[in-house]
């Protein structure tokens, strides 16, 4: 995966060269929009995680970009040629009308610069759908942060959908005390002061609260920004595709995804027992793998990695309705701790052995 910040700084770079050219959707598309995506972590070649013109009905109008995850549509974005005005209502109607209907939460309509993101589940009207607006020759409105969002892993682990609910929550409660605090006092906050100092009269309450400017500051939520892949140098190794477990990867989509964990312990780059582990959400999750298709969580033995990623977040975050454990992948959840006790997600080890290199988990050095 392509370091973000460095993309994100070619494409401003394009913007400011393209935006009098007025270019049209397609290049806006292969100069803008398709770096960005490679950036964060999608493969634009690979089926399994992107679907260009996507139609979920052969009658439906096509979208732009469907992103999937587990081979279910997760993100639909929309792209306009540069330059357009996204604020257009049509455009958003459109696209978050069809994403409903769907079943698909997030929308990203941009021109390659502006992004604006939508959540079609949202029971309000269209306007207020809209989650955030940046713009990527604007560093000032953190773009990197904002699309980071919108990455393959942090919609694994639907971050976005924390930060939504958080700013949601307080979209509202801030537009209601606005309400209570207008220029005509609401009636039940005269009632309360008045009752907190009986010696004022009704009348002089209200007009104190009219004169009242109260300003209410809500935290900004911010986003982590995304990590750049480290560097990898080690030696070569032939991988037998023949000796494979049954330990299937989530996200097979990734040239890697053929790689399974009956691969690595083959290769040497796995030695079982290996203990696992992940801080998630203020809390430390461990796990053992004791073979192929045997990760051992919480004292159950489980058959894949993503199963019991899947039951280590649900001690966390409870039950996810409609599923029995929340979706993981478990490749990029759980981490190993090198010799030099800095983690690496196991799914470096299986990118590592698809490019037929070799990490030390003993020593954590890399040889080449």
């Amino acid at each position: 995966m392509a370091d973000l910040a460095g993309v994100l700084s070619t494409v401003r770079d394009r913007i400011t060269k393209y935006q009098r050219q007025s270019i049209g959707e397609q290049d806006t598309k292969a100069a803008l929009i398709v770096p960005v995506l490679r950036a964060l972590g999608w493969d634009v070649e690979d089926l399994e995680d992107v679907k260009l013109e996507y139609r979920r009905r052969p009658s439906d109008n096509p979208v732009d970009y469907a992103l999937f995850l587990l081979r279910e549509p997760r993100l639909f974005i929309e792209a306009k040629p540069l330059g357009a005005h996204l604020g257009d209502h049509k455009w958003a109607n459109q696209i978050l009308t069809y994403a409903m209907a769907a079943g698909v939460e997030w929308v990203a309509l941009s021109d390659g610069n502006e992004y604006r993101l939508y959540n079609s589940h949202a029971a309000v009207p269209v306007e207020e759908k809209l989650f955030r607006i940046i713009q990527v020759a604007d560093p000032a409105t953190q773009p990197a942060e904002t699309l980071g969002l919108l990455s393959k892993s942090q919609l694994q682990d639907h971050l976005i959908d924390q930060y939504w609910k958080t700013e949601f929550v307080d979209r509202q409660v801030r537009e209601t005390l606005r309400a209570l605090f207008a220029a005509e006092p609401d009636p039940s906050v005269i009632r309360l002061v008045h009752g907190r100092v009986p010696a004022l009269s009704r009348s002089d309450v209200k007009a104190s609260l009219g004169r009242v400017r109260a300003t209410f500051d809500f935290p900004v939520v911010t986003v982590p920004a995304m990590r750049p892949p480290s560097a990898r140098q080690s030696r070569r190794v032939v991988v037998d595709p023949t000796r494979a477990s049954t330990d299937r990867a989530v996200g097979d989509g990734t040239p890697w995804g053929q790689v399974t964990l009956g691969h690595l312990i083959n290769a040497g780059l796995v030695r079982v027992p290996l203990d696992i582990e992940r801080h998630y959400r203020g809390t430390d999750l461990r796990a053992q793998i004791e073979g192929a298709d045997r990760i051992v969580f919480g004292g159950a033995a489980y058959d894949s990695l993503s199963t019991a990623g899947g039951m280590g977040r649900k001690t966390v975050v409870g039950e996810t309705p409609g599923r029995a454990y929340p979706q993981t992948n478990g490749w990029t959840f759980w981490q190993y701790r090198a010799g030099d006790g800095t983690l690496h997600p196991l799914d470096e080890l299986r990118r590592d052995l698809f490019e037929r290199k070799i990490v030390s988990i003993d020593d954590g050095r890399r040889t080449g």
